[in-house]
């Protein structure tokens, strides 16, 4: 779950916080605070996408560590907003803002050592099972 304040704010929307099944375009006469703004930017498309990131190696994924995407055009950078070890796991997982062009790997900057991680779709366990392979 997102945590308000750390995986989102006032800052981003919805639709940068991985909360956009929570927006509702399909039906034209409900208004409510921010349609208008939240549809054009999904008209305009998203420059980042919120992921949840788990890391190859030995290391704790914490807060504001900075991820580096290969090949994502300009925006060549993303941001851990939340991370911790997952009992469940067994590894260090953590939620992430990058470059919508990242595809299924990254590197995390922690201790000045850039380090491998694998993007995954979220969520990471539901119901005591683990979703990924």
């Amino acid at each position: 779950m997102n945590l308000y304040g750390n995986d989102m704010d006032e800052n981003q929307s919805p639709l940068e916080s991985g909360l956009s099944w929570t927006v509702d375009f399909t039906n034209e006469q409900r208004q409510f605070i921010g349609r208008e703004a939240l549809a054009q930017q999904n008209e305009q498309g998203l420059k980042y996408k919120f992921v949840g990131l788990i890391l190859n190696g030995k290391g704790i994924l914490r807060a504001h560590q900075k991820v580096l995407v290969a090949g994502a055009g300009d925006n060549k950078e993303g941001e851990l907003t939340s991370g911790t070890f997952s009992p469940t796991m067994q590894k260090a997982i953590g939620f992430a803002r990058v470059p919508v062009e990242t595809g299924d790997s990254c590197q995390v900057e922690i201790r000045n050592k850039q380090l491998e991680a694998q993007v995954v779709k979220l969520p990471f366990v539901r119901n005591g099972k683990i979703l990924l392979n």
